[in-house]
């Protein structure tokens, strides 16, 4: 990246409020691109490794010192420890670091600064503590929660209307299905003479009696 010292001079020695960037892009309120003379901290400062006189590193800078007026007046430094664990916490003023670009990368360094000179510093003292990995993990939640409701109550009424649509459409498909069905059922109690229209049928036990014979009801006659 182009004058990285620069920038990086630039963003620590001005102040972070919002105004000179609101002159520059009044035509929006969004920054859509990163420009040449751009960088987000995160890639090149945060994480940045932090060299001592001798050019060994002595630690990684890991956040800003920012005033109630938006500037930033120094850098929170890591030191010693192993993969951050056991690790001190050092406040650096920002007169006292060195910015340079070396080859495309930005380059960090406390030139005064020795061995024995950081083991006598004091421990950066937070105004309040750090927050612990629980926290951090119920904020991330909260945070995708809070981004991802307007998503989801978008979805619920399109889902509505989507129901709403199709039970509309599909009444007059229902009320017609209705009459066919009802229309079936008068045709085949017609059919079985449930109507009472018509010759009833006989009875299903009634057997045909033979000429000169008597009904089944009357004695028959004595020989």
């Amino acid at each position: 990246m182009k004058n990285l010292t620069l920038i990086a001079a630039a963003l620590l020695a001005a102040p972070l409020a919002a105004a000179p960037l609101a002159a520059a892009r009044a035509d929006t309120v969004f920054v859509p691109a990163q420009s040449d003379t751009e960088y987000l901290a995160k890639d090149h400062l945060i994480g940045a490794k932090v060299t001592g006189a001798d050019g060994t590193i002595i630690g990684d800078v890991e956040d800003l010192i920012v005033t109630d007026q938006n500037q930033v007046v120094g850098v929170v430094m890591g030191t010693g420890g192993y993969l951050g664990w056991a690790e001190k916490k050092v406040g650096v003023a920002l007169s006292s670091l060195k910015f340079e670009d070396k080859d495309g990368k930005l380059s960090v360094s406390l030139p005064d600064l020795t061995k024995e000179k950081l083991d006598a510093a004091p421990e950066f003292a937070r105004k309040q503590p750090p927050k612990s990995l629980f926290e951090r993990t119920a904020e991330k939640i909260n945070e995708l929660s809070d981004k991802s409701k307007p998503q989801i109550d978008e979805a619920k009424k399109q889902a509505g209307e989507a129901y709403e649509a199709a039970k509309e459409a599909a009444g007059p498909a229902y009320e017609k299905a209705k009459e066919a069905v009802s229309g079936a059922i008068e045709s085949a109690k017609d059919a079985v003479g449930g109507t009472g229209t018509g010759d009833a049928a006989p009875p299903a036990d009634a057997t045909p009696r033979a000429e000169g014979t008597p009904p089944a009801t009357e004695p028959a006659p004595a020989p």
